[in-house]
């Protein structure tokens, strides 16, 4: 059979009315004729049997005789309760509801032919951005000047475009009353007395002041300012050219109108992260509902898999940690992860970044594990590639960041602009900055390199972060930004911050229409 024969066992063995435990699937679809195999596990099966096991099937395939039914009796589990069944609710109650109306943000999801050709060979993945084994930097204070400086030089180079750009060291040198407009990196933002703004932005010229009174309408605006980030403020110098009084303020942003990319034939990506395997919270039914689902015709066309970060718990990640523990060990909790991933279809592909859970150094970029590590999670041939990196699916650009900023964003900016139960609108803030990272020495951690890895240079297809453990998605400008939940129940610290996650969903995304559907497996 071709290589779509897990799924075809799954079909065969519903027509006959019967579910099976997914080794009994692996057993029928490696047997020399898995049909024949198929027929006489049914045939043997006890007829109170609704499930086949192993057990049903191995004496079959190892070409032993039964003693008639009995010899085959059921010890599988009671049959689960449907995969995938849809809840009819969805964690963000103003989105379309799970599974029934695709993303909500792009028309109805398609109905699913059972015929889907998995084929390898028309499968296309390119990896951009990966810092994995090009890491430049000692920790000097050199080193950061390099990244900030190229920080700057990239994000202005978006800028320009839109102001009439001059240094900071050439402003202050300009006539009072002379129109004038600056990029630079925020240095510091802070209200005055009277109610008005004062930013200080600084290139690699030097510093120069802006005052954005309270009457400009800009108020907004302002109110999505972070440190560190690039912008652009056009205005009036004063009479004395120390202050230049803004008029507009602008960040570097995605283009509001653009030509989206698609596969050229109809395929699909679950988009996942989060399982943190080794703590006592794990949901691994949920995840077995989610591999059980993928072995079936109807996830057929998912044929790649993207990880967004924290496949395992960790060790010593915060205070009281090891009370939440089932496994204490990383490498042993690798170990078991690598097995739950063996349970997705083996002809998956498979992309995983690492999070701030995982065995890699916290500051970011994270490269992508060591060579140990790798070695353990080699399964499937998956790629493990840093975070942040681009992902090309089929000419679909995924940008994956685990998403350790979200928790900066979402403390800085009002509610309305970035929260825990939206956490898309703050991947938006992400987008409209182009930078998964902008504040500097907070919550997340930076490393300095040559190069800004945490810039967004090419506007992406699609937004995919994880950290947060909330369910959340939406459109901006064109970009589909996903924060895929998680696979892990509430923590005792999630219960102390009151953050009750959004665990066992997964989002399956169109990648030749780029619309998405939820499906919930917990």
């Amino acid at each position: 059979m071709p290589l779509e024969s897990n799924a075809r066992i799954v079909s065969e063995l519903a027509e006959r009315g019967y579910n099976a435990e997914r080794e009994a699937v692996t057993l029928l679809a490696g047997a020399a004729d898995p049909l024949a195999a198929l027929d006489t596990a049914v045939d043997r099966a006890p007829d109170d049997a609704l499930r086949i096991t192993a057990d049903h099937v191995r004496p079959i395939v190892d070409g032993r005789k039964t003693a008639g039914n009995d010899s085959a009796g059921s010890t599988g589990p009671a049959d689960r309760a449907d995969p995938a069944g849809s809840t009819n609710t969805s964690p963000n109650d103003d989105r379309s509801p799970v599974e029934t109306k695709g993303s909500g943000v792009g028309g109805a999801g398609r109905s699913i032919p059972e015929s889907h050709d998995r084929d390898p060979e028309r499968r296309e993945i390119e990896v951009g951005n990966d810092m994995t084994g090009h890491s430049t930097g000692t920790g000097e204070y050199a080193d950061f000047v390099r990244t900030f400086r190229d920080r700057y030089e990239r994000l202005s180079g978006l800028l320009r475009g839109r102001v009439n750009h001059r240094p900071a060291e050439a402003i202050a040198d300009m006539p009072g009353g002379s129109d004038a407009a600056m990029i630079g990196l925020v240095n510091d933002v802070r209200s005055t007395r009277s109610g008005h703004w004062l930013i200080e932005l600084e290139d690699t010229t030097g510093t120069f002041p802006a005052l954005i009174m309270k009457d400009k309408g800009l108020a907004d605006v302002v109110d999505e300012i972070l440190l560190d980030e690039c912008v652009a403020v056009e205005g009036t110098l004063a009479d004395d050219s120390g202050i230049l009084f803004a008029d507009s303020l602008h960040f570097p942003d995605v283009p509001r109108t653009r030509t989206t990319a698609g596969a050229d034939r109809h395929v699909q990506a679950a988009l996942v992260s989060d399982l943190h395997v080794g703590s006592d919270e794990f949901v691994a039914d949920a995840w077995d509902r989610f591999t059980d689902w993928l072995h079936t015709p109807e996830a057929a066309p998912v044929e790649y898999l993207l990880v967004a970060g924290d496949m395992v718990e960790g060790v010593g990640v915060y205070p009281g940690q090891d009370e939440e523990l089932a496994v204490v060990d990383i490498y042993e909790q690798y170990e078991r992860f690598a097995e739950h991933l063996k349970d997705v279809p083996a002809d998956t592909d498979v992309v995983m970044i690492p999070g701030n859970h995982d065995a890699v150094r916290l500051a970011e970029p994270q490269p992508g594990f060591t060579e140990e590590l790798r070695g353990i999670m080699d399964v499937h041939d998956a790629r493990i590639v840093s975070n942040p990196a681009t992902v090309t699916v089929e000419g679909v650009e995924v940008l994956m960041y685990h998403g350790v900023s979200l928790d900066e964003v979402i403390a800085e900016l009002p509610d309305d602009k970035a929260s825990y139960d939206e956490p898309h609108k703050a991947m938006y803030q992400l987008l409209k900055k182009r930078h998964v990272a902008p504040q500097f020495g907070g919550h997340t951690r930076v490393a300095p390199e040559d190069r800004d890895y945490l810039v967004i240079d090419e506007t992406p297809d699609v937004f995919h972060t994880g950290h947060v453990h909330k369910l959340g998605w939406g459109k901006y400008h064109g970009v589909l930004a996903v924060n895929s939940g998680c696979w892990q129940a509430q923590t005792d610290f999630q219960r102390s911050v009151n953050i009750d996650p959004d665990a066992g969903y997964a989002p399956i995304l169109d990648l030749d229409t780029l619309d998405m559907t939820v499906r919930k497996f917990a």
